[in-house]
């Protein structure tokens, strides 16, 4: 059966001849092309026939031509466009930026501009902490990336990092209203970014790093939390690890098991699963077992990479060695964050009873889900086509909203663990169970549950 996908939705403009087609007829021929009709409009009636849009998910790039080449060999079908509804949401970009105030008269313009804002100007030369109160700053957040490590596709550029970034700045507004804006840099020197962001500090209230290949990422996110005194995430690491620990709670919770209690096997030592690692070692998880390429990381070999020698003196307590497939068997917990179709149902099968797996792999997961969920009692992805979407944007906008209301200038571990928590504690008892372990992407109530988790850790750590 073929899959479809919105990310690949089309529409097609096609002309029937009247008594020759009808609409039912093109939508049982879309249809039988393998695509899911979303949508069937007429957008054009004469007594000579019909001009009708067909509105279709398909499966890939591909699946368009062969559904215009379909209709085409069945006769009776005049195609006259097919447009990607993806591409046609990117055209001029998806953001804009707009006033919030009214320039009507020569008396605003003379507050809003000059003479009158030189005096907000010498306020803030005089105290630049009122640059918080008396500008963007206050509610503006730099997305940096340098395009080296985005979605899935790699090093593509800044260029086409672009409508990522512009993605993540509308998901900041729609869903905690911060002002985000993308900063996507055409250097991938570590210091040239660091004395970048630094430059560009003073407009922003916060800066979030995405897709940044490791290892550097590492690097300019410790640089940049020490050498700012505004907040610097990562999103790529402490986000993912945010959400996956707000979806490990409330998936123990299903099975009735403790962190502290179970085995943990990571699938991805690059800059997720180190975080991953991490937080999950501040909540409570004492035995975890992280898999590289060449098997499962230990303390007896030595690594170059410093990233990995820390997982090995601080990961594995049983010393165990071999593939991720071998350090599975009779784990509790899978966490994937590498690459697609690494295990199968058998690989499933060898783990604890009430075993949990977390195939976070996009777009193809680490293992197929069906066939996990023959075996796991839990089974959650990265992608929004199944139960348990394991997305980072439960946790950024609440994170940043709360980080901006609370002028916070840091982020600490107690931060993020509480930022978990309030979003696994957004889906109540009553709506727990296997197939919802975290709330959706669109309740409205997660990012305020998080920015308020957040303003509260920052006041307690103050206080």
């Amino acid at each position: 059966m073929t899959h479809t996908s919105p990310g690949y939705s089309v529409t097609l403009r096609v002309g029937l001849d009247r008594g020759k087609r009808t609409a039912t007829d093109l939508a049982s021929a879309v249809a039988a092309t393998g695509a899911t009709v979303t949508a069937l409009d007429v957008t054009e009636s004469t007594p000579e026939g019909l001009v009708v849009d067909v509105t279709c998910d398909t499966a890939d790039e591909d699946h368009a031509a062969r559904i215009r080449e379909s209709l085409v060999a069945a006769g009776g079908y005049d195609v006259r466009k097919v447009s990607d509804r993806t591409f046609l949401m990117h055209l001029g970009g998806k953001l804009s930026v707009e006033p919030k105030v009214e320039l009507r008269t020569r008396d605003d313009l003379s507050r809003a501009y000059t003479p009158g804002v030189a005096r907000v100007c010498l306020a803030i030369a005089a105290n630049k902490d009122d640059a918080r109160r008396l500008t963007v700053k206050r509610n503006t957040v730099a997305v940096v990336t340098d395009g080296t490590a985005v979605l899935g596709l790699g090093d593509i550029g800044p260029e086409a990092a672009l409508p990522v970034m512009e993605g993540k700045a509308a998901l900041f507004k729609q869903f905690a209203n911060v002002d985000a804006w993308p900063v996507c840099l055409d250097t991938k020197d570590t210091e040239e970014i660091i004395s970048i962001v630094k430059a560009l500090a003073p407009v922003y209230g916060g800066v979030n790093l995405e897709d940044i290949a490791a290892p550097r990422c590492f690097e300019i996110e410790r640089r940049l939390r020490d050498e700012l005194d505004i907040p610097v995430f990562h999103d790529d690491q402490h986000g993912t690890a945010i959400v996956v620990l707000a979806a490990l709670i409330n998936a123990l919770r299903v099975v009735e098991k403790k962190i502290e209690d179970v085995r943990i096997v990571i699938s991805g030592v690059g800059a997720a699963g180190h975080a991953i690692i991490q937080l999950l070692s501040a909540q409570g998880a004492s035995d975890i077992v992280a898999a590289g390429r060449s098997g499962a990381i230990h303390s007896g070999e030595t690594y170059h990479d410093e990233h990995r020698q820390w997982i090995a003196e601080n990961t594995n307590p049983r010393s165990l060695t071999g593939s991720l497939s071998e350090v599975l068997a009779d784990a509790d917990v899978f966490i994937g964050v590498s690459g697609p179709n690494i295990l199968g149902e058998q690989d499933i099968a060898k783990m604890a009873d009430g075993a949990i797996v977390f195939a976070l792999a996009n777009p193809d997961p680490e293992v197929p889900p069906a066939e996990a969920a023959k075996h796991a009692a839990v089974v959650a992805t990265g992608r929004s086509d199944f139960p348990n979407q394991i997305n980072n944007v439960l946790a950024f906008p609440g994170l940043f909203r709360g980080l901006l209301d609370a002028s916070a200038n840091q982020i600490s571990t107690e931060l993020l663990v509480a930022a978990a928590r309030a979003i696994a504690d957004s889906v109540t008892a009553d709506e727990l169970n296997a197939s919802y372990i975290v709330p959706s992407v669109f309740d409205s109530h997660v990012a305020p549950a998080v920015a308020e988790a957040v303003r509260h850790t920052v006041e307690q750590q103050r206080s």
